[in-house]
């Protein structure tokens, strides 16, 4: 059996500029505890990657090849064996029927990391992990490159650009690379074999206008009705399709926080891409000088601060991290709430760089409904150069380092 080394991971490994991710230790750390570790993440952002980094010496195969995965489905043992003793396994949702033989051998052998095993479609993959490995499989969910991460490796130009670039691990791997053909052609893999093996659409040019509407909506509540009169489609549709956005990694549906004590809050999830420069070639905008006079600069900074929020706790290896939004039905909102102990890390995001702190009343009555007490810290996440104080426990940044050991 011929075993294919995926051509960019060689590249980036033998590369001096190896990127290092923040998940980097949290999944060393599930190597040492499980038989079996999961990488899930959107295509492209890095799962193979990072293995073959921190795993040098094992095997490799893809299922993304038509002939391997046929032989993972129809020869399991056999496929497996050929692997040896360590063995890194890519795209393995094109082999569900491989997970119960990974579960015999792992408990056969009793051998911590024995296989690391990566997906992105997660709905599939997350069903046949939970039905043959659990209680054998770590997770880590692995996003496109922050703008920290890029920071630390002294790759970032401005937080402008990398809005408006997208943390794409290609896109920095090839400084000439056209940003706006590589995304055309992300876009068009992603939707003639994730969306069709996912989910049958009937319309690839439907879905294909559905993804830019829902790009468009990124950082506010969703409306599935909205959404569907603008796309041409029943609501149930949307719901469908959405479902795929998710699976597939590109989307985030963050609900909202409701400890309720009588006023009625808001019940609709927001939006939000996982990656801004993705969201920003769906709308058509293909630099910050485009967004900043677009109607999307603030929903894309918003977009922005819960990519960094978000990645940054799955990073800390939370598999469902306690993140809500806070909104009322009077119009009372705080962007992003990190639960922790019953009380609440508050942050807003504002596209500004002489922040005050007048931008965050929605902190003021967040304290008002739930007590001074709930709130343990606020920040305000927005485009200053260097973090400050804007009073107690507030203070104002740009994101880039966050203490996410500090929000959980």
């Amino acid at each position: 059996m011929l075993i294919q080394l995926d051509k960019f991971a060689i590249k980036l490994q033998n590369s001096r500029m190896w990127i290092q991710r923040n998940a980097e230790p949290a999944v060393r750390q599930l190597a040492k505890q499980f038989p079996v570790v999961y990488v899930t993440g959107a295509r492209q952002v890095g799962k193979t990657s990072i293995l073959m980094r921190l795993f040098p010496d094992y095997a490799y195969a893809t299922l993304d090849d038509p002939s391997l995965a046929a032989e993972a489905e129809n020869a399991p043992a056999d496929f497996l064996r050929s692997l040896g003793s360590a063995a890194i396994i890519d795209e393995a949702q094109y082999a569900p029927g491989l997970f119960r033989h990974i579960k015999i051998i792992v408990d056969k052998e009793k051998k911590k990391g024995r296989f690391l095993i990566t997906g992105s479609q997660s709905i599939s993959l997350m069903h046949n992990l939970t039905e043959s490995l659990a209680g054998r499989c770590g997770i880590v969910s692995l996003q496109p490159l922050s703008a920290g991460e890029l920071a630390k490796a002294h790759a970032l130009p401005s937080l402008e650009k990398y809005i408006s670039t997208g943390g794409y691990p290609a896109l920095y791997a090839e400084k000439t690379g056209d940003r706006r053909r590589w995304y055309a052609s992300y876009i068009a893999t992603y939707l003639e074999r994730d969306v069709r093996n996912i989910l049958q659409v009937g319309s690839l040019r439907d879905f294909n206008r559905f993804l830019r509407a829902s790009a468009s909506r990124t950082g506010r509540t969703l409306s599935l009705s909205d959404l569907a009169r603008d796309v041409g489609v029943a609501p149930n549709t949307i719901k469908a399709w959405l479902s795929v956005l998710e699976a597939s990694h590109m989307v985030y549906l963050l609900e909202p926080y409701h400890r309720s004590i009588g006023k009625r809050l808001v019940k609709s999830p927001k939006l939000y891409f996982l990656d801004t420069g993705l969201a920003a070639h769906l709308m058509g905008l293909d630099s910050w000088k485009e967004i900043e006079k677009s109607y999307a600069a603030g929903a894309l900074w918003e977009t922005y601060a819960f990519n960094q929020i978000y990645s940054g706790l799955l990073a800390q290896g939370e598999i469902d991290p306690p993140l809500y939004y806070w909104r009322t039905k009077d119009g009372e909102e705080v962007d992003f709430l990190v639960e922790k102990g019953g009380r609440f890390i508050a942050i807003e995001a504002k596209l500004t760089g002489a922040p005050a702190p007048g931008m965050l009343r929605g902190i003021d009555a967040l304290r008002a409904y739930y007590g001074e007490d709930a709130v343990i810290k606020s920040l305000l996440i927005c485009r200053v150069s260097k973090e400050h104080s804007l009073g107690k426990n507030i203070r104002a940044v740009n994101g880039i380092h966050l203490d996410f050991e500090s929000l959980l």
